[in-house]
């Protein structure tokens, strides 16, 4: 498997480069989500990122790669969404 250096920005992560796996079609998964446990034995908080373009460039507008930005709001998916899928089944 291929993976990239990716940039993470604010949360717990900001300033990290890490090593993300890709897909099949080349890109990071669109959400990174990473469970914290908690010291006390309770319920443990997972941290979400949301992938974003990194920037373009100049002349052409070309796509520069992939950073993931913290998302404090954000809820840890449930998994792939198949086309056919109801919403919120």
């Amino acid at each position: 498997m291929r993976s990239e250096n990716t940039p993470f920005v604010g949360g717990p992560l900001d300033g990290r480069v890490l090593p993300v796996l890709l897909g099949l079609s080349g890109h990071p998964p669109k959400t990174y989500e990473i469970p914290v446990p908690d010291g006390n034995g309770g319920t443990e908080v997972v941290h979400v990122y949301r992938r974003v373009q990194a920037g373009t460039t100049r002349r052409l507008g070309l796509h520069k790669g992939w950073k993931y930005e913290y998302d404090p709001e954000g809820e840890p998916g449930g998994g792939l969404k198949w086309p056919w899928s109801r919403p919120g089944a």
